[in-house]
């Protein structure tokens, strides 16, 4: 009897701690989507600075993960693992996929990686498609800023599942990260590693709080996005035929500043 009461009671007590939110997702199918990067970063937005040769502004390839709340690929005010590190320092993703590799061979957190051809310029967009489960409905990926010492964009943990369905569309904002592992402040800085090692930080138009960083823009609250990111879910009738190439309507981003 007095077993049975102990057993209830841890019963009850574990039927009240959180759950993850992936736990709640009850959408019974493999859903696909198409995710859409939009670069944003142009020379009438983000004047301070702006690279324009060896090398111009551009973008990496984009390297993404779907999983559960096991994994997590980076997180803001955390420290950047040695592949997040590689990638946002030069764009090296081999030690970041075997880092996905080895998380989903030993807690089955991962589904699937998925990635996109790199963007030559500042502003474009690229695509490719990506599968979530169930039991791995969130979406990680990062976006290496070039040139740069070691920013980048991107998105960590966003849910796709909404209890019982998959969501049909969601767009998100995207602002630069800096990785904490080298301390240049500009695009152009020489390689020059923080020691000891910082977390992920967002870079803001007054922080790092120091003229000499190519995103300071004082007179400004907020920057504006430096890039967008746009998840479409493929229907069944459209599984199998190649994705059409969506245009999305390129939304304002231009600071109005004055810039000696």
């Amino acid at each position: 009897k007095v077993l049975w009461t102990v057993l209830v009671t841890m019963l009850g007590y574990a039927s009240s701690l959180p759950v993850g939110e992936d736990a709640l997702c009850t959408a019974e199918e493999i859903a696909k989507y198409k995710i859409i990067f939009i670069g944003k970063w142009s020379q009438t937005a983000f004047p301070k600075q702006y690279p324009l040769y060896r090398p111009p502004a551009q973008w990496s390839s984009l390297l993404g993960v779907t999983h559960s709340s096991d994994y997590s690929m980076w997180k803001k005010n955390e420290y950047a693992s040695n592949g997040v590190r590689d990638f946002a320092e030069k764009g090296e993703a081999w030690a970041l996929m075997k880092e996905i590799e080895e998380a989903g061979e030993k807690i089955q957190s991962v589904h699937g990686i998925f990635s996109a051809p790199a963007i030559s310029s500042g502003t474009g967009q690229t695509s490719t498609e990506l599968e979530v489960h169930p039991r791995h409905p969130l979406v990680s990926f990062v976006v290496r800023i070039v040139p740069s010492p070691d920013w980048f964009v991107g998105i960590d943990s966003l849910n796709l599942c909404e209890g019982g369905h998959w969501m049909d569309e969601v767009s998100v904002d995207l602002f630069p990260y800096d990785a904490g592992t080298d301390s240049g402040f500009t695009f152009s800085s020489p390689n020059f590693a923080t020691i000891p090692q910082d977390t992920v930080t967002e870079i803001t138009c007054s922080s790092p709080s120091h003229p000499a960083n190519s995103f300071y823009y004082p007179k400004l609250k907020i920057l504006p996005p430096i890039a967008q990111v746009t998840m479409v879910k493929i229907t069944k009738r459209q599984l199998g035929l190649s994705a059409p190439f969506i245009n999305l309507p390129a939304k304002t981003n231009e600071i109005i500043d004055t810039v000696s």
